[in-house]
């Protein structure tokens, strides 16, 4: 299972975590898992292009497995988290919450 979890502080995405493998196809025949990487990864991407919010990101084997915000996110950066939660929960209705598990406090 794929496991997200979200910080809030003061209605502002802070922090976003990522963990597990989906397990609802064989590693690289995984849609569930390829949907969700590339949410993230666009996501991220488009932060970096599109915005000038800071944040840290720890990355292992070429996946990104969290980022946190280092100040004060734009309007930008929250349409585009906010679309990045939608998708992810578009996904969780679609194939169950025993493949990714969203935790948002």
């Amino acid at each position: 299972m794929i496991r997200v979890w979200t910080t809030k502080v003061d209605g502002c995405y802070r922090t976003f975590n990522i963990d597990g493998h989906a397990g609802y196809a064989e590693i690289g025949e995984d849609i569930v898992c390829a949907a969700v990487s590339a949410l993230v990864i666009n996501t991220i991407n488009s932060i970096e292009k599109f915005t000038e919010d800071a944040f840290t990101c720890d990355c292992q084997d070429g996946m990104i497995k969290s980022w946190e915000f280092t100040s004060v996110i734009s309007s930008g950066t929250a349409l585009l988290m906010d679309a990045l939660m939608l998708g992810l929960h578009d996904i969780q209705k679609s194939y169950g919450a025993q493949y990714l598990q969203i935790v948002q406090d």
